[in-house]
């Protein structure tokens, strides 16, 4: 079947149709990650998105129910150059097609994604649609142009959780599959879900956690009530700025308990403590950003999804920046001089991986460790 690529600049693409029918609009991004393709699927980051993959086959070993990151695929359609048809691998239970064709999302195949990525890269990502039943390329161009772009959204209501949870799933183990949380853990978190990754929380409860999730919108004096040893501020879709409840809770909350808050956690951690965010051209996503350490020099290759980054100058000396993108130098971290906070704007829970920041939750842990000697 059909489908077309139309973009709010006028830029078309022609291929074929895979997952469901219909059509489905968003904005256009791509993310250059070799493999991963179905941790990205399932990202709740991506609510509101349409990504492009940019290695030329995705699909290859198939959709299996454990590695995922969310309940469902969030984002709002798919791109790729060729989708496998007949996947291979041990824990493969169905295809790429058959599992957005179950979860409703519209893609498309066969289009030049270098062409592109490269156009997105000279012109910045911008709103497009991707339809398989309206083939009139005016047409598609016209709804592309109204279709609502991701400034000054809140989309963080639309992916969060409607209630408190508890997570015991730690790491996955080759023997045992993912692990149980099993003896008692040494750490209460308090999790806020922005739109949080499982491996998040799986890393959370390896480290020694119990993790107890919460809604986007629980008040902090809600969450101080259940006492926690460290609030967690999770990763998320869209722009920060619209999400002022979130900021509200933060701002009440430091001081108080120690914070790690990742991707957008780390942009509302920095907006709360007095600082700006500005939407990058074309975003950073995949698995081989480098980013530095400014405290040691080490580079860590990090796996990033962000499509709008905070900015330096917007930080008071209180605020320090931790880490740098070495591609293009905007903020990749952060930590504060008074309180007991800290923030990267990467993902050192990446899976299938890099692990270079894996670092990172023991430093959580030692952060919750040296508020309770410091409290006590």
């Amino acid at each position: 079947m059909k489908a077309i690529l139309a973009l709010a600049d006028g830029r078309v693409f022609h291929g074929q149709s895979i997952g469901a029918v219909g059509e489905t609009f968003g904005e256009v991004v791509f993310n250059t990650s070799l493999s991963g393709y179905q941790e990205i699927l399932t990202d709740p980051s991506y609510h509101g998105e349409i990504v492009t993959m940019t290695y030329p086959q995705i699909g290859n070993y198939g959709i299996n129910t454990e590695d995922v990151e969310s309940s469902k695929p969030h984002l709002a359609g798919f791109i790729v150059k060729e989708s496998c048809e007949f996947p291979s691998n041990w824990r493969s239970e169905l295809s790429l097609n058959d599992y957005l064709q179950q979860n409703n999302i519209v893609g498309i195949q066969g289009i030049d994604t270098r062409a592109l990525v490269k156009h997105i890269r000279d012109h910045g990502a911008q709103t497009g649609v991707i339809s398989t039943t309206d083939l009139d390329v005016a047409s598609l161009i016209e709804k592309a142009r109204k279709a609502p772009g991701l400034v000054g959204r809140d989309l963080v209501k639309e992916v969060t959780t409607n209630a408190p949870y508890e997570w015991a799933e730690g790491l996955w183990d080759l023997e045992q599959g993912y692990t149980q949380l099993n003896e008692p853990a040494s750490y209460h978190v308090v999790a806020y879900d922005f739109g949080i990754k499982r491996n998040i929380l799986r890393n959370l409860v390896s480290a020694g956690c119990r993790v107890t999730v919460v809604p986007a919108t629980t008040p902090a004096a809600e969450v101080l009530e259940m006492k926690p040893d460290g609030v967690f501020l999770s990763n998320g879709p869209g722009d920060p700025e619209p999400i002022t409840y979130a900021q509200d809770n933060i701002r009440q909350l430091l001081g108080k308990v120690p914070l790690f808050g990742i991707c957008l956690g780390h942009q509302l951690l920095a907006i709360a403590l007095g600082g700006s965010t500005y939407k990058l051209k074309f975003g950073h996503r995949g698995g081989n950003q480098p980013v530095q350490q400014k405290e040691n020099g080490k580079v860590e290759i990090t796996s990033q999804n962000h499509g709008f980054a905070v900015s330096a100058d917007s930080l008071d000396q209180m605020s320090e920046v931790s880490h740098i993108n070495l591609n293009d130098n905007t903020v990749e971290g952060l930590c504060h001089t008074s309180f007991p906070a800290f923030s990267v704007q990467y993902h050192p829970e990446a899976s299938p991986g890099p692990h270079d920041a894996h670092y990172l939750f023991d430093r959580f842990i030692s952060l919750m460790d040296d508020f309770k000697k410091n409290k006590n």
